[in-house]
């Protein structure tokens, strides 16, 4: 009966002839990739890099430049998201990458960080140790950078800019959720419907840790039809060698979650998303109130029109609270979703671009290196010194001249 069994399918494609045959062969092939984007190899990084600084919670990866100019230029440090997913989604694969879209644009100095799967030993790292160890990677390249955050990172960085003005040229935030009580998402429903307890219980379960796949199993269900449908647009394009190339490497990327510590997934949740402190001024890092208010410097907001994750009116809301003037703010709407925004391929070659050439608008700052904890930041008529001190803020005017910006 077995002997039956087996040789049945191919009887069935002699009797079908040439016909069949190609569809068992089809048939075949398929069962193999879907194997293989049912359980891919680990993700990897499309453009040479090196590991510049080991830290507890990242590696820093610089980015070989395509091009040496000679002349020093502000690094670029992208604080990829830490929400479950590889830090590889800044770098996601050859023609589709925002590391060589910056690079292409002229940007030299490239770094990631690369977010680490949280250990056991990591379980009670908190937002604090993350800030900890931007610094330390934002003193390694040189303690002046434009930073751009990335989803999850976008939150950290205006955090960091707030805390560190003087460390921050500039600052871009794409799909970055800053007012996270604006607008109408699943992600925001869902951390106001579910009780605090839900989200420890999870942690609990996890062991001191929120694993990679459960929150990966989250993002699924916000769009559970995709999970079967991507299994039949792969037989449907099983022969466009293209097509399945590029489902095994957004599967390598999706299917390859990182684990989080507790602590610090918690702190999000409770401060950041139910409570909404950053933007009520009331989040404290580093044993210091942050107002964003602190953050002077030219920034560029980034949202997804058809973002689900992070709502268009979170990321652009950001405005309100800034103290950047507004006409350093820009605001750009790009088509597409969340993930579309750092890994999108209209989005790279349309709308990237001109975050590279806003960066290297910017004028250089070329005034001795200032006092940690104050920013001189360039307004059109006048200049503002910021001089934190605890909480309050003394402003003295003077005058400069201001950044020529791209039109």
């Amino acid at each position: 009966m077995k002997r039956i069994t087996c040789f049945w399918p191919f009887a069935a494609a002699m009797e079908l002839g040439q016909a069949g045959l190609k569809m068992f062969q089809d048939y075949f092939l398929y069962l193999s990739e879907a194997n293989l984007i049912s359980f891919p190899p680990p993700p990897k990084w499309a453009t040479a890099n090196r590991v510049v600084l080991n830290l507890d919670t990242m590696l820093l990866r610089r980015f070989l430049p395509m091009q040496e100019s000679g002349g020093a230029s502000t690094p670029v440090l992208i604080h990829a998201p830490y929400a479950g997913h590889s830090s590889t989604i800044a770098d996601y694969a050859k023609g589709q990458s925002l590391v060589e879209t910056l690079q292409t644009g002229g940007i030299e100095n490239v770094f990631v960080t690369d977010w680490k799967n949280a250990t056991a030993e990591m379980r009670h790292f908190n937002i604090d140790k993350y800030l900890t160890d931007l610094d330390r990677a934002v003193e390694h390249v040189g303690g002046t950078v434009d930073l751009i955050g990335l989803c999850q990172g976008g939150w950290m960085c205006a955090i960091y800019a707030a805390r560190f003005p003087a460390k921050v040229r500039s600052l871009v935030l794409a799909g970055a959720p800053i007012d996270t009580g604006a607008g109408c998402g699943p992600i925001k429903n869902m951390a106001h419907a579910l009780p605090m307890s839900f989200y420890q219980e999870m942690v609990s379960a996890g062991g001191g840790l929120m694993h990679g796949e459960v929150m990966i199993a989250g993002w699924k269900s916000m769009h559970p039809e995709k999970q079967w449908a991507k299994y039949l647009e792969l037989y449907k394009h099983i022969e466009d060698k293209e097509y399945v190339q590029r489902a095994h490497t957004f599967e390598s990327w999706y299917e390859h979650p990182i684990d989080l510590p507790g602590v610090f997934y918690l702190q999000a949740v409770q401060q950041l998303f139910k409570e909404n402190r950053l933007v009520r001024g009331n989040f404290v890092a580093l044993n210091r109130r942050i107002s964003l208010k602190d953050v002077a410097c030219p920034v560029y907001l980034m949202a997804g029109r058809g973002d689900d994750i992070t709502p268009v009116e979170q990321v652009f809301r950001a405005e309100k609270y800034l103290g950047t003037p507004k006409d350093r703010i820009v605001k750009v709407l790009a088509p597409g979703g969340h993930i579309g925004l750092f890994m999108g391929t209209q989005t790279l070659a349309e709308y990237w671009p001109r975050v590279s050439e806003w960066i290297r608008s910017i004028e250089p700052d070329t005034s001795p290196k200032r006092a940690r904890g104050a920013r001189i930041c360039e307004f059109p008529t006048r200049q503002v010194r910021v001089v934190v001190s605890g909480q309050n803020r003394e402003r003295k005017g003077l005058i400069i001249q201001k950044p020529r910006l791209a039109s």
